[in-house]
């Protein structure tokens, strides 16, 4: 088994980060990672925001904001706190560009795989990361206020820093449990290696 096929093996997402944050030359090697997913016409429909700091606090603010009128103070209380549970939150946009060949689903999925590339470039460098998207993500005022235009959308939120504690593994499916073999219309039988 290749060392990238081990990796990959052994990833995991991890809840529990604290300070240090990644620093900026990581974070920087990380993101030229994420520009290396597959990009149809090379149309980089992609951007991302590095918040850390006193801005964890705002963006906190922009989620509490998002919780809507009938939502409780408990509510919007663990949505302010939610981007304080890493030192470093990495938001990941996808920005469809007009291309009369590459469908904007493409350039989402584009942008998905570089946060994906992102993370696990994290990951190798030995700093936690955990994915998370949710009702903040598809909010039109966390959006605004996160300063998107109208057709970009987030393809999530990269906490990430220092792991705190490894959460306890994960059982993984077998490849039988997802794959089937296609042989043609109608016709498919299980994946059997």
């Amino acid at each position: 088994m290749s060392s990238i096929t081990q990796f990959l093996m052994e990833r995991s997402s991890e809840p529990r980060l604290e300070a240090p944050a990644p620093p900026r030359d990581v974070v920087d090697q990380a993101l030229q990672c994420a520009a290396r997913a597959p990009d149809h016409a090379l149309l980089r429909p992609w951007r991302y925001l590095v918040i850390e700091g006193v801005a964890l606090a705002a963006l906190g603010d922009l989620f509490a904001q998002s919780c809507g009128v009938g939502a409780t103070e408990k509510a919007r209380e663990n949505a302010r706190k939610a981007p304080l549970r890493a030192p470093m939150v990495i938001v990941g946009i996808a920005s469809p560009k007009p291309h009369k060949k590459v469908p904007d689903i493409e350039q989402v999925m584009s942008a998905a795989s570089g946060m994906s590339f992102l993370s696990l470039a994290l990951s190798d460098a030995g700093y936690g990361i955990m994915w998370r998207s949710g009702a903040f993500a598809y909010d039109s005022s966390v959006r605004e206020g996160l300063g998107l235009a109208e057709d970009e959308i987030i393809t999530g939120f990269l906490y990430t820093g220092t792991i705190s504690s490894h959460k306890p593994p994960v059982p993984r499916p077998s490849s039988s449990e997802f794959v089937e073999e296609w042989l043609g219309p109608d016709q498919s039988r299980p994946w059997n290696l």
